[in-house]
């Protein structure tokens, strides 16, 4: 059975990095070589792996999204939130982390990020660690 964990965004376009929170959840599966699956269930937010040492990577990919997914260009949907769609598509709603010796297998500089593009909200995430 997967994890179930709440993260708290606090703007409209938010990125969360939920790395310890990953990490607990993993700890206390007592996975300690296989693998952890972090999974998220909203067509409006995504997961991805970055740079967390320094704050303005997360700036510039926010940036670079909105220029990419620009609010109101014209889009179908009728609540109005298509670009915040688009963007979690383009994110991904699942990551997949290497774990061994009970801990997660990340380079030196990367976190997991909860990517909010429909905020602020109470959200969720999934978590599932298993031994291979």
């Amino acid at each position: 059975m997967p994890i179930t964990v709440s993260v708290r965004t606090t703007a409209h376009v938010d990125m969360v990095d939920i790395t310890h929170l990953v990490h607990q959840e993993v700890e206390k599966t007592g996975v300690t070589d296989g693998l952890c699956v972090v999974y998220v269930p909203h067509t409006t937010s995504g997961v991805t792996i970055n740079e967390g040492a320094d704050p303005a990577v997360c700036s510039d990919i926010i940036k670079k999204l909105g220029q990419l997914v620009p609010p109101h260009d014209g889009y179908r949907h009728m609540e109005g939130n298509s670009d915040s769609h688009i963007k979690a598509s383009l994110m991904g709603s699942s990551v997949t982390v290497l774990v061994e010796g009970g801990r997660l297998v990340l380079g030196t500089w990367q976190k997991i990020f909860y990517c909010e593009f429909d905020g602020p909200r109470s959200r969720k995430f999934f978590v599932k660690a298993f031994n291979c």
